[in-house]
């Protein structure tokens, strides 16, 4: 395998590129089909490819052919092998015209998608690229720019020229705009305009974060949507008095976004606000929190709202875009999307008005004891998809030296004697409350990294498949009165572990029965499940029992070839996986975690290619 060095390669070597892949055979439509040109794949967010040289039936001969290290080096040295600052990436690169453009630790790269090799590379001084992604630009405008690709450093919004990696003078001042808060994934690009998302934690500087879309040509800003609903807006009847007023959190933090380009829509995935543990301050529903929203992508007004949690006390935010897809039933074609929630739900919604396409119940949930606090005395459920995720407990979920090993079961029940007693009702369990010299916890499922998380589903046409990754990994806490604070309020504390889980050999084992996380496989036409497989193995395990399913947070990609790509797991494997059956077909171990959603593309050389972020370096896989 031939990893990737610091090679700078004049601008003649990305033109021939670009040519010789518009002459390159594998794929009907041509270098869009070919390309990877967004985060996950496309507009609709579907992480689907029409790519088909990789099937089911030769995916077992797939082999790394290059690499490319993530880390930063040391100016004028080799990154490839100097350990540098390390990348932790979670980046899903795009390919746009047989280049390849990813951040790096430092830098943002473009890359010959076919061997690995650098074209350019555009440090970023005084910071760091978001280490999720970046965005594509192919130019016009009024004065017909250049094609740029634009990304996120902090509070910074870049572009930067794709042919050289120079600043985009034109950009903002001299390539940068500052947005005032932070975001830290990628910006859409569509026509020209980009929208950017914020993330909010206690204590960020520059305020309020809101969603905003500025003018991919010069920079400016086009609009901003207001999640938390304002006076005289929708939704502002949803907050108990004041407590509207300088809230945080309800912001758009995921890693990328959607958008129904017939309507002209993107759709706002929204998070709980801030803090989310104790609510007794904010009384109410708490609009646009745990929301989907849509809104016009060219002004920012609203159109339609769906909220998945009221009043979230569990930080269970949706954690991804919605994937767009057409729901087909008794003759009728519904334009859909589908949007997971890390409360391990999936909900299936018309794009016209954000009604559920498949029924969902407003069911009864338990009632918090805690001083102050007034959780929601209902919660939207699914009524034909079940979960995801595991979404309760019981004392004969404990698991045992049956299910995995003596030393396992012996932990987790030392574990359970230490933290307890536990405590779990069901979906939406209220954290327990606790005074001086109280003992126990409330177990919640999912736990706070939820189920689902920011990989998002994706959409397989040809099976009418929709794909979804989720972990089961439990928390333990509770709520005590915050005896530093001003006025009476209540935060959350953890116990120690915080997870419902106990190390092993180094490794962290859940403390309930297995599976620890599945792959699963919803039929986009009826909502139910098709298939359900545990996606990760244990490796202490003797070979038996090692099928258990692993944590991860991203998801997978679809192909025509009948596969479905992951690297979500902890386990450190890449799969492919048959979309008909969810069957194992290849698995290729990686150096550390694929933390990232994979992506496929075909290069100059006419081959499809299957690459994958491994933390610290990405990883290209191509038949022989």
């Amino acid at each position: 395998m031939k990893s990737g060095a610091r090679i700078i390669r004049p601008l003649a070597a990305t033109v021939a590129v670009v040519a010789v892949l518009g002459c390159a055979g594998g794929s009907e439509g041509g270098s869009a089909q070919a390309d990877w040109p967004m985060y996950r794949g496309d507009t609709a967010g579907t992480g689907y490819s029409p790519l088909a040289e990789i099937t089911t039936g030769n995916v077992g001969h797939l082999e790394p052919v290059w690499s490319h290290a993530l880390a930063s080096s040391p100016a004028g040295g080799d990154a490839v092998g100097d350990p540098g600052r390390p990348a932790r990436s979670q980046a899903t690169p795009i390919v746009v015209g047989g280049v390849l453009y990813l951040p790096v630790a430092d830098a943002v790269v473009a890359l010959d998608a076919a061997t690995g090799d650098e074209i350019w590379r555009h440090t970023v001084a005084g910071g760091a690229p978001s280490r999720r992604g970046v965005s594509y630009w192919p130019g016009g405008g009024a004065n017909e720019a250049a094609p740029r690709i634009v990304f996120c450093a902090g509070a910074r919004l870049m572009a930067i020229d794709a042919a050289t990696g120079a600043a985009v003078a034109e950009f903002g001042d001299g390539g940068t705009v500052d947005i005032g808060v932070p975001y830290n994934s990628v910006p859409l690009v569509w026509e020209d305009i980009v929208v950017v998302g914020a993330n909010t934690p206690p204590g960020t500087v520059g305020g309020i974060g809101n969603a905003r879309a500025f003018s991919a040509v010069t920079g400016e800003k086009l609009w901003e949507f207001n999640s938390v609903a304002q006076p005289g807006e929708v939704g502002h009847e949803t907050w108990d008095g004041e407590s509207w007023r300088g809230r945080l959190g309800g912001n758009a933090w995921p890693f990328y976004f959607t958008v129904d380009e017939e309507r002209a829509l993107v759709f706002l995935p929204l998070a709980a606000p801030i803090p989310f543990a104790y609510g007794g301050d904010r009384h109410g529903a708490n609009l646009f929190a745990n929301s989907v929203v849509a809104v016009d992508i060219y002004t920012g007004e609203y159109r339609w709202h769906f909220q998945t949690i009221h009043h979230d006390i569990w930080d269970h935010d949706p954690p991804a875009p919605p994937v767009l897809f057409e729901v087909e039933r008794s003759g009728e074609t519904i334009d859909a999307l589908a949007v997971t929630t890390k409360s391990g739900y999936l909900f299936v919604l018309n794009r016209d008005n954000g009604e559920p396409v498949f029924g969902v119940e407003e069911r009864p949930m338990p009632a918090s004891q805690v001083p102050g606090e007034q959780t929601h005395p209902t919660q939207p459920i699914p009524s034909v998809t079940p979960p995801l995720g595991r979404v309760g407990y019981e004392a004969e979920d404990l698991v045992t030296a049956a299910d995995t090993t003596v030393e396992h079961a012996e932990a987790c029940a030392g574990l359970v004697e230490s933290a307890g007693p536990l405590h779990n009702a069901g979906p939406y369990t209220p954290w327990m409350h606790r005074g001086p010299g109280d003992r126990g916890a409330t177990l919640l499922f999912p736990g706070l990294a939820g189920g689902p998380n920011w990989g998002g589903v994706a959409f397989d046409p040809a099976t009418r498949r929709l794909l979804a990754y989720s972990q089961d990994v439990g928390t333990m806490g509770w709520v005590e009165e915050d005896t530093e604070a001003e006025s009476p309020t209540y935060v959350l504390r953890v116990a120690r572990p915080f997870s419902f889980a106990v190390r092993i050999g180094g490794v962290s084992w859940p403390c309930q029965k297995p599976p620890w996380g599945n792959l699963t496989a919803v039929d986009a036409d009826t909502g139910e499940v098709a298939w359900r497989r545990p996606l990760g193995v244990t490796e202490g395990l003797p070979a038996e029992k090692r099928e258990t399913g692993r944590p991860g947070r991203a998801s997978a990609i679809v192909t025509a070839g009948g596969l479905a790509f992951i690297a979500a797991t902890d386990d450190r494997r890449f799969r492919a996986l048959d979309l008909e059956t969810g069957d194992e077909l290849w698995s290729a171990e990686l150096t550390l975690q694929g933390n990232a959603n994979p992506m496929t593309y075909l290069a100059a050389d006419g081959r499809q290619y299957v690459a994958v972020a491994a933390t610290e370096e990405l990883v290209a896989f191509r038949l022989p």
